[in-house]
Formats: C-alpha cells, sequence, structure tokens
C-alpha cells in the first residue's frame, strides 16, 4: 500500500484546525506575473499560501526563496511549505524570513 499524498494529510491537518482552504489558487502578483499556489488557507484574519513539493528528494533553499518572493509578490506573509524533508539552509532561511516549513511526519504526528 502507498503513502497517502501530502496533499491529502494537508487537507485533513487544516480542516481540522478550523482553516478554509481553495485549492489551486492562481494569483496576480503586484509584478504582474500570475503565481500558482496549492492552496490558499484562511482563518478569520489569518491567511496563508501554500506550495507542496512531492518529492522523493531534499527540497533546498532556492525553492524556499522562490516561494517566498512569490507570496510577497501576491501579498501574503508567512507563507507555508510542505515536503518530505527540507536542506539545512532552506530550514535557516525559512526561519529568518517567517516561512513555515512542514513534513510529512510532522504533519502525521500533529493528526495523531
Amino acid at each position: 500500500m502507498g503513502k497517502t499524498p501530502i496533499a491529502n494529510l494537508a487537507i485533513k491537518f487544516f480542516r481540522q484546525n478550523g482553516y478554509k482552504m481553495e485549492k489551486d489558487a492562481i494569483l496576480e502578483g503586484f509584478s504582474g506575473l500570475s503565481r500558482r499556489f496549492d492552496f490558499v488557507i484562511r482563518k478569520g484574519k489569518e491567511k496563508h499560501v501554500i506550495l507542496i513539493k512531492e518529492w522523493n528528494r531534499t527540497v533546498g533553499v532556492n525553492m524556499v526563496i522562490n516561494m517566498d518572493k512569490a507570496s510577497a509578490d501576491v501579498g501574503f506573509s508567512n507563507p507555508i511549505m510542505i515536503s518530505e524533508k527540507f536542506s539545512g539552509h532552506a530550514k535557516a532561511y525559512a526561519n529568518r524570513r517567517g516561512i513555515t516549513l512542514l513534513t510529512r511526519r510532522a504533519i502525521m504526528r500533529r493528526l495523531g
């Protein structure tokens, strides 16, 4: 039996925590470029864009930087990236910039 896709776990996790979710969101940035995110989640005044990388390899700092720039372009701060594993540089950059990095393991733990 295969693993549950990370996107399905993310949906369950954020809905369980009271967020409204919009799937496959395409938002126009201040730059005029269209930016695609896997989800936009909202709860009260809180809102985040989410990007999921379901890869069998480590997500590097370049992907986190690109997501940071894209989320800033569409006016969202504190984006969330979800993947299996992140590099040390990616974690350090995310920590400095207020980006949340979630792994499958972290979501599974929180779901109980």
